[in-house]
């Protein structure tokens, strides 16, 4: 079976213009199928200051009213897409820039306020695993950005790292899939403030012991759950990794497994 990459990047590899750019040269250099997921939080919630509109977070998830809905799709769908698609262009490498609307891909329903009211986030219900087959073949790479929407009209605001992690799942059929996921520190810290702490190895025990001792980070909790999901669905491996674990396997990171 073919081998496939799917990569997300967010934190500061998108911030930081030069780690991005280097990031993105050396993802264009890997050979084969490949799929870029990307957020852009941090973005985000600058223009949001910039315009006044206040951003809540809860639990490493943003709270997404109708205004920063606008301002999510302005910075994810907009300026930052489409940025990330020319620097992978100007690389010889053929992107495509994708919301879940797009062909209608990637399929959410509203998330139902229960205990939080989200407001404008999507739960991912369909990833349409052929038709990104069917762009992989012509070789285009997808480069997906954290919108999906509910088939009706609405667009909806989606964890890019829930995406990643569905998109994985919905190309296991047809490819042997490598998720990663990169960011600016090289992998899961015991100890936030010793960035050298890197834990190796995290299965579920593990997981579950970081969670009861307070470990983990708020932001960091859902990309685990995320990571497991992805394996439980038949992705090969996962990987948490920095920026520049795509160029070199071999450097020390996270790696997830049942």
């Amino acid at each position: 079976m073919e081998k496939i990459l799917v990569a997300k990047i967010g934190g500061n590899v998108i911030e930081d213009e030069k780690v991005l750019a280097s990031f993105l040269q050396d993802f264009s250099k890997v050979k084969g199928p490949k799929i870029l997921v990307h957020g852009g939080g941090k973005m985000a919630t600058k223009l949001a200051d910039k315009l006044g509109v206040k951003t809540e977070m809860i639990d490493g998830r943003r709270i997404t009213s109708s205004e920063n809905l606008d301002i999510v799709l302005m910075t994810y769908a907009g300026v930052l897409n489409k940025k990330i698609v020319a620097a992978l262009q100007k690389n010889n490498c053929n992107a495509l820039g994708l919301t879940g609307a797009d062909g209608n891909v990637i399929q959410a329903q509203k998330r139902p306020p229960q205990f939080v009211d989200y407001g404008y986030v999507g739960d991912i219900v369909k990833v349409d695993g052929v038709i990104i087959k069917n762009w992989l073949e012509q070789n285009i790479v997808p480069v997906f950005c954290a919108v999906t929407h509910d088939t009706s009209g609405q667009l909806l605001n989606t964890n890019a790292d829930t995406i990643a992690s569905e998109i994985a799942a919905a190309m296991s059929p047809f490819y042997e899939v490598s998720l990663f996921y990169c960011f600016e520190l090289q992998g899961v810290l015991e100890d936030i403030e010793d960035k050298s702490s890197i834990i190796e190895y995290i299965d579920q025990l593990k997981y579950k012991e970081l969670q009861d001792q307070n470990v983990i980070s708020a932001g960091m909790l859902p990309k685990l759950k995320n990571c497991f999901d992805a394996l439980k669905k038949n992705v090969n491996e996962v990987h948490i990794a920095n920026a520049d674990f795509v160029k070199d396997n071999s450097i020390k990171h996270t790696t997830l497994c049942l």
